[in-house]
């Protein structure tokens, strides 16, 4: 199990220099002016790289999709280390200047031939080093070709799937796991980004690294809220309630009238300094935004995200459930901070995207806290 943990960081490592190859060979022909130019000596070098295997190797190994290489591979044919090492090696560089160069085609199939010679020669030199140990060369083939394809593309439990079919043999999928799971962790720390996205993000277009990137979305409203809240009643003076909220921190509170919800209110330094400036009588329920929504806690966030636009409404209370004849009894709010709080959460998890550091609420630092009353100042001006 521990040689296919290796074989899963050695084709995580080839994945990131095959998805890293591709590029750099479509940068390098973007210099050769005329798409056919480019195209014609991207062929050539192929062509050539085929010449030089048939000539001293006897055979071209690596043209079109690569099977016959891989079957002979499986049916334990090639077994040399070293050659298959070149073969593993020349595939790569082949694929890439033949995509680099403007032809048409795909990367799974050159994955499972890169991963196949690659899980083939780790066995060969094993065999070698340790005489009598206990290794199949097609077995590592069969595993290099799932872990090459989970690391390359990212999905590992099509790889997983993939193999398990091929072989109809159980015994394979917790190898066929571990090397997976290695290869994509590898891959991962070397390039971020799979095959099929970097792409995307050369072009300005970042996506989620997987589908728990929107895992924000079915949170409950009470999972996101704000809990530390004044509620107070609307005939309350401003300068009562500062006492109340100390400096700089910015407090949220939910202005009532006779036991009902009036409005929201965020205190923050240029809401103070616009006050002291005016009237300093001045009521609660005269600075009072009217709005917000009301939510309860087991309201969805999406809902609560939808709700929020369509009503361009500044901050959302969430409110316990009752049946009408008791006071409504406010449990916390969700502003815009609170619900970038809940994305951030999401997203911490996956390698390359840990650019937030600092979270909104209320244990976030006091630079923080003076970094958006600086931009509150802005807008309450």
């Amino acid at each position: 199990m521990l040689l296919y943990a290796v074989l899963g960081a050695i084709t995580g490592a080839a994945a990131a220099l095959l998805v890293r190859a591709l590029h750099w060979a479509e940068d390098v022909f973007d210099y050769i002016p005329g798409r056919y130019t480019r195209h014609a000596l991207g062929m050539f070098l192929v062509g050539l790289a085929m010449y030089l295997l048939q000539r001293y190797a006897g055979h071209y190994f690596i043209e079109g999709v690569g099977y016959a290489t891989i079957q002979a591979t499986l049916y334990g044919q090639l077994q040399a280390g070293l050659f298959l090492l070149l073969l593993a090696a020349c595939k790569l560089l082949a694929t890439s200047l033949s995509l680099g160069s403007g032809s048409s085609g795909g990367v799974f199939s050159p994955s499972l031939f890169i991963g196949a010679t690659l899980g083939a020669s780790l066995a060969s030199a094993v065999a070698t080093a340790l005489p009598g140990a206990p290794v199949s060369g097609p077995a590592f083939a069969m595993v290099g070709m799932g872990a090459m394809v989970g690391g390359g593309t990212g999905a590992a439990m099509t790889a997983v799937a993939m193999v398990f079919e091929m072989t109809r043999d159980y015994d394979i999928v917790l190898p066929m796991i571990i090397a997976v799971a290695f290869s994509l962790g590898v891959r991962r720390v070397l390039s971020p980004e799979s095959i099929y996205t970097l792409k995307l993000v050369r072009r300005g277009h970042p996506i989620p690294s997987a589908l728990h990137a929107n895992m924000f979305l079915v949170q409950r409203a009470s999972d996101v809220m704000e809990t530390d809240v004044l509620v107070l009643d609307a005939r309350v003076q401003f300068r009562t309630t500062l006492s109340q909220t100390a400096e700089p921190a910015f407090r949220h509170i939910v202005v009532t009238a006779d036991d009902e919800i009036y409005g929201v209110l965020r205190i923050n330094t240029g809401l103070r300094r616009a006050v002291s400036h005016g009237e300093i009588h001045v009521t609660l329920g005269a600075l009072a935004q009217r709005n917000f929504i009301v939510v309860q806690e087991t309201d969805a966030v999406f809902g609560v995200i939808n709700r929020l636009w369509t009503r361009n409404a500044v901050m959302a209370v969430v409110v316990e459930p009752n049946d009408g004849h008791d006071a409504v009894r406010v449990l916390g709010v969700i502003a815009k901070e609170h619900i970038a709080e809940a994305v951030a959460s999401t997203i911490r998890i996956f390698p390359g995207h840990t650019g937030v550091k600092e979270t909104v609420g209320p244990h976030m630092t006091e630079d923080r806290k003076r970094r958006m009353e600086e931009q509150d100042d802005e807008a309450a001006t």
